[in-house]
């Protein structure tokens, strides 16, 4: 009966979507725009398909159409943009370049910050996310609040929340000062979770974390125009789980620091310059010590510190709109791998994973958006970039000269990047067309990992430094009609990458990892399709009642005709919604359909279809006169077991979850 009950709801809404008119929110100034910019500050309390005001900076992303979140455990989920994952992407913190330290991407970037210290989110999809850097698939910013100089003197606000699904446990708070001349914001969140259960209540070992996250802003005010910013990060996790992979984390550490001078000026002819100069480093910490039987004990930690700057400015004349972005960083990421033999009488084995790679890179970017009317603009970027790596430690050179005798310690190459977009609005409509053409760089795993395991398929990888840079056409296409209360859009984006970097099987090599198929060295292909489209769309069925729905397809394959892994298959979400100023519910149904183009080329296996049925509900009261929001609900109703096509090895997605958020704001 449950089965039909889902396809029955799945069917009423497959044609329609979840973009939802904002008037309809508890608070008219908290929207998300689930494409471009996603408001995720935790206080800003009624984000449009946000249950929980304690989720984690992963549910946020999880909400865009383009955006799918790999999982290899319960936290550090990797964001995979237009079914590239984070190799192909580029991932930044308020414009700084931040790399992790882990050879097997178990510290993504955005598991560095909290939604305790950001704003809002910016994705760009393609070539229209490079500003910050190169990339083929697009950009995410995770951008930190503005400066918020005033007369508010003090405010205060606390959140907790709790879920039973794992024993999950948040705590959060924030205060913060202004007047005209000086501002300070310091906040700090903590998160603790056990084994979560999967539907039916199976246990999934392994899957604990603990985190704690605090930072500080300040800012004070030079003139009328000028200004001084101060940001620290600081993020600590430990004792961290991962059931899809052979080893957890003891550790991973980050300090995050930014200093800014921010100018501007609407009577200037530039009218706003923002120049930031930033450090970072991050320290990760493999382990399996608390796993009972391995092959062979082994400790992994990585490194990685990164400096660099950026000065951005904007002009405006006449019809054109146009920012300039010279960036720069250094980067040095290292790390190793110590191997124990069960036999005490056999010596430890010790290698660099990654031999000391040190980056450097400038680049500049600039953007023109001239309109020329109220109804008709047309946005043009470009991007050049310098990059260079080199091999600092000559055990890494030398190891790495075993199989490419011919390398140098150093190489450079140059990065181009270029993009055009064409939009008209209407009263009823709007339609968006752009071409690109971008390059990336090989990352550090790419060009110079050595014997890195890949538990997905099963082998170790060989990094290769003569790789060449990888190089993608796009075309991409948005329109979106409306009619009284109905919305609909269609969006699609088509990339043919050149030079596509993947594993190929050398059976010439012998694998490091005990029990490993065989080893795979980074290579090209000559290149790869990747393709998608969303029908989206909303109907306003009176002030309090609305109905949202989306339905999206997905299709990669490579020139050697294989199908490329961890592409999305069907997917659809629909939901009804029911708010007033003081009151919202939700119900959502969400699921994929049978991933039956899988890559088993590539190590992939079929995923099975799912759908989920999730509650959610929330209050908005006040205590003493001081606001009280309350957000609790049911996700995975019916305590489903499942997993989706990006669940690393298969690992099940949780069962049944209740919870409860609650937040106090004093002002």
């Amino acid at each position: 009966m449950k089965k039909y009950i889902i396809w029955g709801v799945s069917l009423l809404f497959a044609t329609l979507t979840y973009a939802q008119d904002i008037e309809n929110h508890l608070e008219k100034k908290d929207t998300i725009n689930l494409n471009e910019i996603m408001v995720v500050g935790r206080h800003k309390l009624s984000n449009y398909r946000q249950e929980k005001t304690l989720s984690s900076i992963d549910d946020f992303l999880e909400k865009s159409n383009k955006i799918t979140m790999i999982k290899r455990g319960n936290y550090a989920w990797e964001a995979s943009l237009n079914n590239m994952n984070s190799n192909r992407l580029s991932i930044t913190i308020d414009g700084m370049q931040i790399f992790g330290a882990c050879t097997d991407k178990m510290d993504p970037i955005t598991s560095y910050v909290d939604v305790s210290n950001l704003e809002k989110v910016s994705v760009g999809s393609g070539q229209e996310g490079t500003e910050h850097g190169h990339c083929v698939g697009g950009g995410i910013d995770l951008q930190l609040p503005q400066a918020t100089f005033g007369v508010s003197g003090l405010k205060t606000s606390m959140d907790v929340g709790y879920e039973t699904n794992g024993n999950y446990k948040t705590t959060g708070l924030d205060m913060e000062y202004s007047n005209h001349k000086f501002y300070l914001n310091a906040d700090g969140i903590y998160r603790k979770s056990d084994n979560y259960k999967a539907g039916g209540n199976k246990e999934v070992l392994y899957s604990q974390f603990e985190k704690y996250n605090i930072s500080l802003q300040s800012g004070y005010k030079l003139s009328e125009h000028e200004s001084l910013d101060a940001n620290v990060i600081y993020d600590k996790a430990t004792n961290i789980g991962y059931p899809a992979l052979p080893m957890d984390v003891s550790l991973a550490e980050a300090l995050i620091t930014s200093f800014t001078h921010n100018y501007a000026n609407d009577s200037t002819f530039i009218k706003s310059l923002e120049t930031k100069i930033y450090f970072n480093t991050i320290t990760h910490i493999m382990d399996d010590s608390k796993r009972p039987i391995v092959p062979i004990r082994m400790d992994m930690p990585g490194w990685s510190d990164t400096y660099g700057f950026y000065s951005k400015a904007s002009i405006k004349k006449n019809k054109h709109d146009v920012i300039f972005n010279f960036n720069g960083f250094y980067n040095r990421s290292l790390a190793e791998m110590t191997m124990y033999p069960n036999d005490t009488n056999q010596p430890d084995m010790f290698m660099y994973t990654w031999p000391d790679i040190r980056t450097l890179y400038t680049g500049v970017y600039a953007k023109d958006s001239y309109r020329f009317n109220e109804n008709e603009t047309l946005s043009t970027s470009l991007r050049f970039g310098f990059h260079k790596n080199r091999i600092a430690k000559k055990t890494g050179l030398e190891s790495l000269q075993i199989f490419y005798p011919e390398i140098d310690a150093s190489k450079s190459r140059f990065l181009t990047s270029m993009s055009s977009n064409y939009e008209i609005k209407k009263h009823r409509f709007d339609v968006t067309f752009g071409l690109g053409y971008g390059e990336r760089a090989p990352t550090v795993s790419e060009g110079y990992g050595f014997f890195l395991f890949n538990s997905f398929d099963n082998y170790d990888y060989i990094g290769n430094p003569t790789l060449k840079n990888e190089k993608a056409i796009e075309a991409n296409l948005k329109t979106n009609y409306h009619f009284k209360k109905f919305h609909v859009g269609i969006e699609s984006s088509y990339f043919h990458i050149m030079d596509y970097i993947i594993g190929e099987i050398d059976a010439t090599l012998s694998p490091m990892t005990i029990g490993a198929n065989g080893v795979q060295v980074y290579t090209h292909l000559n290149n790869a399709t990747i393709f998608d489209v969303y029908l989206n769309s909303s109907y306003q069925l009176s002030k309090t009642f609305s109905v949202n729905a989306t339905v999206g397809y997905n299709y990669g394959k490579g020139s050697n005709k294989e199908l490329l892994p961890l592409i999305k298959p069907f997917s659809y979400l629909a939901e009804i919604n029911y708010n007033t100023s003081s009151f919202n519910a939700a119900i959502q149904l969400e699921g994929n359909g049978n991933q039956s183009k899988y890559s088993r080329f590539y190590g992939e296996d079929e995923t099975p279809q799912y759908a989920v049925l999730n509650l959610n509900l929330g209050n908005i009261f006040y205590i003493n006169h001081h606001k009280t929001v309350l957000k609790y609900g049911i996700e995975n109703i019916f305590d489903t077991n499942y997993s989706t096509y990006a669940d690393w090895n298969n690992i099940p997605r949780q069962g049944r979850n209740l919870y409860i958020n609650l937040s106090f704001v004093w002002q």
